[in-house]
């Protein structure tokens, strides 16, 4: 097959100027500024500004509000990346043995994906509601009085579920298509030589599935830390201070509400610093075991 040539060096850079220009305009500007105000006390009307140094950062991290906010962020963050990752693989291999109404199957557990978090949210007010909430009668069997919004626990637990529930159809698409792409040579090998159907999955088929698992857990870690903040904001019900938050949203919390730009643009550069650092490790430690065909 020929190369596509160009006649002049500069058209390639042409074709990538509006996506350069996109990522300079909503990403590096942003950024820039968030670190400049960062540096500065700011007159919530934006009149006026005074350069206080690394006295944000410092208030930030002695602040035993921001360490528990932190603390819950990575339970938060680690439970619905293992259980999203763990239902959808599991839906995802019991899918890709239907014989009789796959599509149907599949349909219905990839119908999540085309739901806002937002969205997400409400429909977990709605399942997790004191009033009409099927869950909280569910649990009410157990002798569990479940109260989101009003019990710290009960709304992470909520919030966790829901998060959970909105990300595993996502992760289910990416698995069953790594699960398709496995050549039927290889099943049919693997088949003949091991009988049982659990150890021919975690020796075969799950190191196969290693490139598409270590994509999906960068995926998941920086959906739990950031793309969760529309349902998060709906579980809370305005009520924040009695309820679990994470560190995206206390940044608006403390931004927009508590009119605090610095110290608020100092969580966000520490959140950036913190997802980048963890971006890195997941790349240089966990990568060594995925193993590419």
């Amino acid at each position: 097959m020929d190369k596509v040539r160009f006649g002049h060096s500069i058209v390639p850079y042409l074709f990538l100027l509006p996506q350069m220009a996109v990522v300079a305009v909503f990403f590096y500007l942003p950024a820039g500024e968030a670190v400049r105000s960062s540096f500065f006390l700011e007159d919530p009307f934006g009149f006026s500004s005074t350069f206080v140094g690394l006295d944000n950062y410092a208030d930030v991290l002695s602040s035993t509000e921001y360490r528990r906010v932190a603390i819950f962020t990575v339970w938060f963050t680690v439970l619905v990346a293992l259980f999203a990752l763990a239902i959808a693989l599991l839906l995802a291999v019991k899918a890709d043995t239907v014989l009789r109404g796959a599509k149907t199957y599949r349909t219905l557990l990839m119908w999540v994906y085309a739901i806002a978090p937002p969205v997400a949210g409400l429909l977990g007010i709605l399942l997790f509601d004191q009033h009409v909430g099927p869950f909280v009668d569910i649990a009410s069997w157990f002798g569990w009085n479940l109260r989101i919004g009003v019990n710290y626990y009960d709304t992470a637990f909520a919030m966790i579920a829901t998060a959970v529930w909105y990300q595993v159809a996502v992760n289910f698409i990416f698995f069953l298509s790594g699960l398709q792409s496995i050549p039927r040579a290889v099943r049919e090998a693997a088949l003949i030589d091991c009988r049982s159907g659990l150890r021919r999955f975690f020796t075969v088929t799950l190191p196969l599935l290693t490139p598409t698992a270590f994509f999906l857990l960068v995926i998941n870690v920086t959906y739990a830390l950031f793309d969760t903040f529309g349902l998060i904001d709906l579980m809370t019900k305005n009520e924040p201070g009695n309820n679990p938050v994470t560190l995206v949203y206390k940044v608006f919390l403390d931004g927009f509400r508590g009119n605090d730009l610095g110290g608020s643009s100092a969580q966000s550069v520490i959140l950036m610093i913190v997802v980048f650092a963890l971006t890195l490790v997941q790349f240089r430690f966990m990568e060594r075991r995925v193993h590419y065909a």
